[in-house]
């Protein structure tokens, strides 16, 4: 491996601008390229911290015909900078490929950390973490989620999820529906932003006050299945 080949995925804040690291921003200006999952939501962060670092765009629909490339770019020396939207990327986020093909090019892959909303919630949630599993986003598709409920339901953990405010209510019945309506959940709401809110609650009682609030914004969903042998 040639030690002077190097990607940096750079974690950038979830909301709050204050969050991003001194190294995230030195290492964004020193960098010769930056790959953004949004350029325009990219250039909002670079001009805030004056960062003039070229700009490509690198997201799920073009990630496939533009991997090889960056690559070849990078072994020819590029030094690359990876961003998401917000948090770490190929944490629900483009950057699998690119990360999967470098490694088999044999190119240095670094991380420089940050804020999380993932190891936000489960350091705020109240449940045991211990053993946790983390879902990302739920399938599209009714069944396909429901399935993915299901699979959980028999094996006591914490378990995260991502979900859009537009799907809060959906996620909410299909929680009471798969797994009862007194199972315990964990919603962070906007995270670092302004309005941040935790709300805890049962699948049922978390359904009522949505009914009445509608709540808005990204949401991190934390789901308690408790170990139903030692409730006996």
């Amino acid at each position: 491996m040639n030690e002077q080949t190097l990607i940096s995925l750079v974690a950038t804040p979830i909301g709050n601008l204050e969050d991003m690291t001194f190294r995230a921003v030195r290492i964004l200006k020193e960098v010769d390229l930056i790959a953004a999952e949004d350029t325009r939501h990219a250039k909002k962060l670079l001009n805030h911290y004056e960062i003039k670092t070229p700009l490509t765009s690198y997201h799920m629909h073009n990630e496939k015909g533009k991997t090889d490339s960056l690559l070849d770019r990078v072994e020819g020396g590029l030094h690359l900078a990876m961003l998401s939207d917000a948090g770490t990327p190929c944490i629900s986020d483009p950057g699998y490929l690119m990360v999967r093909d470098a490694i088999a090019r044999g190119i240095k892959i670094e991380l420089i950390p940050g804020a999380s909303a993932l190891t936000y919630a489960a350091a705020v949630c109240g449940f045991p973490i211990t053993d946790f599993h983390f879902h990302g986003f739920l399938p599209q598709k009714s069944g396909k989620r429901k399935r993915v409920l299901e699979s959980i339901k028999d094996h006591p953990s914490t378990y995260f999820f991502f979900e859009s405010p537009y799907k809060m209510n959906r996620l909410l019945n299909e929680v009471k529906e798969v797994l009862g309506e007194d199972t315990q959940m964990f919603l962070l709401r906007e995270a670092t932003k302004l309005h941040e809110e935790h709300i805890h609650g049962s699948a049922g009682e978390l359904q009522e006050m949505y009914a009445e609030k509608k709540w808005k914004g990204e949401f991190t969903v934390a789901v308690r299945i408790e170990d139903k042998s030692k409730e006996k």
